[in-house]
């Protein structure tokens, strides 16, 4: 049993990232997985397998292959930006098994063979006094603030899973559920989001302004395996 869940580290490792001015124009992101280069790989302490992420060729296509094995670790764009100014998400993804064990709702089965993260930024100059005594503690603790809070866009493992749900590691991170169970599987699906409008649905409050996206495929818990893959993904206003 994990003291923290992958979510809550990877919240704590993405404090880390330096901050870069935001890009001109209106797409911040169009990654299409030529490479690897832009994207920070994220381990997590006491979790020895990780998750391999690769760049392969499928069709005459260039896509991030995910391939976990009882394992966990995570992929981090290196540059945060502004949710205000480009608060579109759009990606394109495939998941070819769900975990049997996999249960949105329990730590045991809190796995996923794909989840696209939007992790944002505390700000201390907007915070209450008792989030500076927290973040505080945090900072004290990691050497840097974590992030605020984090929206998970899931591929669930269960029929019955859906909506927004709390991640049952880190309060401050919601699961919103898109696809969920076997009937996509092996199939490649577009997804598109407007993250001000699902971050308001999920927490009741307008988002902190900066943001970063990760990618991860987990399966340290329930100790299955799964191969997912993400053919673009595209942040824009």
């Amino acid at each position: 049993m994990r003291p923290f869940g992958p979510l809550l580290l990877l919240m704590i490792a993405t404090a880390l990232l330096p901050a870069t001015a935001a890009a001109q124009g209106p797409v911040f992101l169009r990654e299409e997985f030529n490479d690897l280069a832009n994207w920070r790989p994220v381990t997590f302490p006491k979790i020895r397998e990780h998750t391999r992420y690769t760049v392969e060729t499928l069709g005459q296509e260039s896509v991030l292959r995910a391939e976990s094995q009882a394992s966990a670790s995570a992929v981090v764009y290196r540059s945060p930006y502004s949710v205000y100014d480009y608060p579109r998400l759009r990606w394109k993804w495939r998941v070819d098994n769900v975990y049997k064990k996999g249960n949105a709702r329990t730590r045991e089965g809190d796995d996923y063979p794909l989840r696209i993260y939007v992790l944002f930024e505390y700000d201390p100059e907007k915070a209450s006094v008792i989030e500076r005594a927290k973040y505080g503690l945090l900072k004290a603790l990691y050497g840097e603030y974590p992030p605020h809070s984090a929206l998970n866009y899931i591929w669930a493992n269960r029929e019955d899973e859906g909506g927004i749900l709390a991640n049952v590691y880190a309060a401050d991170a919601k699961m919103i559920v898109l696809q969920r169970g076997a009937r996509n599987l092996g199939r490649w699906i577009v997804e598109e989001r407007n993250v001000l409008e699902d971050y308001r649905r999920a927490f009741g409050a307008d988002p902190p302004a900066r943001a970063t996206i990760g990618i991860m495929n987990d399966s340290d818990n329930t100790k299955e395996a799964s191969v997912a893959y993400v053919g673009f993904i595209e942040v824009y206003k």
